[in-house]
């Protein structure tokens, strides 16, 4: 009997040794979603006694071996080569995890880990999801047209479009389309047409993530042109409609030239980029509230005319606000306007005056000595006798007093003997008021210059003045008039 019991217990262990060697652990799947293009880790371990065998296999594609206490890649996929690991200062103590580098679409799928000891063998299996982010969300607008895009995304990510204010339609109809590239990424383009004039609303556009993880809203608003006259200030509004806690400003301006950025702010570090100094600010105090609108202090025709692009950008979300201005010619005020003419009139007068001095005034002095040597003469044989100088004294006196009684001014009679006197001299006029005393009231200024003639006798030099006037008084009278 004792022979027997030992022997049914030498069975039952040998058998035990069997059944563990030939046993299959099945655990539940494991669920690992990894990000492109980042490394990933899937899962793996085993209950660890002495040497193991570790296969990685997809889909029974083979992915990674392990064997004896080192990496096989004899029979790997080309599509991992390079791109596995295991952590094998880690496999002792039963970790047979797969790192994966540089994750693709092509990567997603089902895995199985396959452990073997000397206790037994062992099958995981790990669900590999992929995606890539929403990196961004592009709007651009026409006149008709505003479109929403994003790239290299997946998998494909549910495109929704708002208005504010909130459109009179219940749904806004757009047209999405998506196109995949070599690497399995997508491009998405929803496209939605313009309600109305362009101005009306703010067009917002939302992507989300497949896994509802992601939220991205991008949002954009073409305003109405803005005119200013040079030299005022404008303000050029940006407001965006949401309110951000950590978000990025930029102006930008565009011209005939490609887009420059004037001015940039962070609200994080609250630094300032400004490359309009002294010409363009930010309101500090509004910039926490949301409102990034930019003041031109003066601005100019040339330097300043063109499009204003804001666009502020935060977690997930970028509002962009566009805005065409055109600053023009600052206008001429009514008292402007008639000190403008009153100076073109001071201006036209003064040069009307100095051309009659240099061309008129000239020739107006010849042609009074030449009445004066006449007169002389005139006199000298009207007398009979007598010397020059006293004939041309007593003429020129008469003349004078002649000239003086038109005007009724009697009491200049001395002073126009003394100009007599010195014309006799030899001086000459400098000035139109030496011409113009000689000149009668009322002298027709376009009247022809008559030539001067022989004096008659019996009138006291009298006709030989008044051919002095007709001969002179055109000029100097419209010196006079100037």
């Amino acid at each position: 009997m004792a022979e027997t019991h030992g022997l049914m217990i030498m069975l039952l262990i040998i058998l035990e040794k069997l059944l563990l060697t030939n046993t299959k652990v099945l655990l539940p799947d494991a669920n690992v979603t990894c990000i492109i293009p980042d490394d990933c880790i899937l899962p793996c371990s085993f209950r660890p006694t002495g040497t193991v065998v570790i296969h990685w296999y997809k889909q029974q594609i083979p992915v990674h071996s392990y064997y004896y206490n080192k990496d096989q890649f004899g029979l790997q996929n080309k599509h991992f080569s390079g791109r596995t690991c295991l952590f094998n200062s880690h496999i002792p103590h039963g970790n047979a995890s797969l790192l994966l580098r540089r994750v693709k679409v092509q990567d997603k799928g089902r895995y199985k880990c396959y452990t073997s000891t000397r206790k037994g063998n062992q099958e995981i299996f790990v669900n590999l999801e992929v995606k890539a982010l929403i990196q961004s969300v592009i709007m651009e607008m026409t006149d008709e047209m505003v479109t929403c895009s994003s790239h290299n995304i997946y998998p494909v990510p549910q495109v929704t479009w708002a208005t504010d204010p909130p459109s009179a339609q219940k749904t806004l109809e757009n047209s999405t389309i998506k196109s995949t590239d070599h690497k399995g990424l997508l491009t998405v383009e929803s496209t939605l047409r313009i309600l109305g004039n362009l101005s009306n609303y703010t067009y917002i556009c939302s992507f989300i993530a497949a896994d509802k993880t992601q939220v991205w809203t991008a949002s954009r608003k073409n305003r109405e042109g803005i005119t200013q006259e040079e030299g005022h200030a404008l303000t050029i509004p940006c407001i965006t409609p949401h309110n951000l806690q950590n978000f990025s400003l930029t102006w930008t301006f565009t011209s005939s030239t490609e887009p420059t950025v004037i001015l940039r702010y962070d609200s994080k570090t609250r630094h300032t980029f400004n490359l309009w100094e002294g010409q363009a600010e930010l309101d500090q105090d509004l910039l926490l509230l949301g409102d990034g609108s930019l003041l031109l202090h003066k601005p100019d025709i040339e330097e300043h005319s063109g499009t204003y692009t804001c666009t502020i950008s935060g977690l997930q979300s970028r509002h962009i606000v566009q805005t065409k201005v055109n600053i023009t010619v600052a206008s001429i005020s009514v008292d402007e306007q008639s000190v403008q003419r009153s100076w073109w009139s001071t201006a036209a007068s003064a040069a009307f005056f100095l051309f009659t001095i240099t061309v008129a005034l000239p020739q107006c002095v010849r042609q009074r000595g030449t009445a004066v040597e006449t007169r002389s003469a005139s006199h000298d044989r009207s007398n009979g006798a007598g010397f020059v100088e006293g004939g041309l004294h007593k003429h020129l006196s008469a003349t004078a007093s002649y000239i003086i009684g038109q005007h009724g001014v009697e009491g200049n009679r001395p002073q126009l003997q003394f100009e007599a006197q010195d014309e006799l001299a030899g001086s000459t006029p400098n000035t139109a008021e030496d011409c113009s005393v000689a000149l009668p009231p009322g002298t027709n200024t376009e009247q022809e210059e008559k030539p001067v003639g022989p004096p008659v006798e019996g009138n006291d030099g009298l006709q030989s003045s008044s051919m002095e006037r007709d001969g002179c008084g055109n000029i100097e009278a419209g010196l006079h008039i100037a």
